[in-house]
């Protein structure tokens, strides 16, 4: 049976770090940003056919690296519980229970991160400011009703 994470947490919360992690431990992680970056886009956000685009392709990836047994990490933000609930019914009939890792990053961090990003590959894609905070006030921290759920609190000092 495959392990499933999903990554959670707004632009500048750590998860391509964590997601990272988990790639090294043996997991396939699985990217907006890095399927954008390979694709040549280098601004973001996406266009919404873009986005679709690349969402069926990484869902395709997704059901056939289950089907064969392979762990997989979904390097995403997962912001919304809707899409949440949307990865989780699509992995249901394949019978796995995704794990949510929500990384609870305080907002200043998360901005400053994000203003920090020198463009320089595909997880390190620059956001205007004020796009960065918006998807940071928009954002629906998961709970754990919606499944197993770990969060990572905010980094100290």
């Amino acid at each position: 049976m495959s392990r499933v994470v999903f990554m959670c947490g707004p632009a500048g919360s750590g998860k391509s770090t964590i997601a990272r992690t988990f790639e090294q431990q043996g997991m396939v992680r699985l990217s907006f940003d890095q399927e954008a970056w390979a694709r040549g886009l280098r601004t973001m956000p996406l266009p919404d056919e873009v986005h679709r685009e690349i969402e069926s392709v990484l869902r395709e990836r997704l059901v056939a690296l289950v089907r064969q047994g392979t762990d997989v990490v979904l390097d995403f933000s997962f912001w919304s519980r809707r899409s949440r609930q949307d990865y989780r019914e699509l992995l249901r009939p394949l019978g796995v229970e995704p794990e949510t890792v929500y990384l609870a990053t305080d907002r200043e961090t998360a901005l400053q991160r994000v203003r920090s990003r020198a463009v320089g590959h595909g997880d390190d894609f620059a956001l205007p400011e004020e796009v960065a905070a918006r998807y940071f006030d928009d954002f629906e921290p998961p709970t754990p009703e919606e499944g197993p759920l770990v969060v990572v609190p905010p980094p100290s000092g």
